[in-house]
């Protein structure tokens, strides 16, 4: 008996570590949400994958340098029902990208919206269903 118990007091921590590990990976406390930044530049790469898809973005900075941003989105599962497609963006677009930014101000942020070159803006939602 007291070793069942001793077993299911182990399950149940595992259990409590495995959805503490996997809510830390998905918290959004890493991306400002108070903040939007305006990127506009070229897309270097656009990854169509899971668990989250990516935007890789070239985008002039002060210096007249170029400054690559990493812009986090949700999976293609999302995206489809916002009307996205796994071709929708391609290398070289010219695109505006809205995002929060990282906290820690690297080139990083948290996808809000874009302007694809012919002027459709997309997010990351589904639209919301007419009433």
């Amino acid at each position: 008996m007291i070793k069942k118990i001793n077993i299911l007091i182990l399950l149940s921590m595992l259990m409590v570590v495995v959805r503490f590990t996997a809510a830390a990976h998905h918290s959004p406390a890493v991306f400002d949400r108070t903040k939007e930044v305006k990127l506009v530049g070229s897309v270097k790469e656009f990854r169509w994958s899971n668990p989250h898809s990516f935007i890789e973005l070239d985008v002039r900075n002060e210096k007249g340098g170029t400054d690559t941003w990493a812009v986090e989105m949700n999976p293609p599962n999302y995206l489809v029902k916002a009307g996205w497609t796994s071709k929708t963006v391609k290398p070289g677009d010219m695109v505006t990208i809205m995002v929060n930014p990282l906290r820690t101000n690297e080139p990083v942020g948290k996808f809000v919206s874009i302007t694809l070159p012919g002027g459709q803006v997309l997010t990351e939602n589904a639209p919301s269903p007419a009433r």
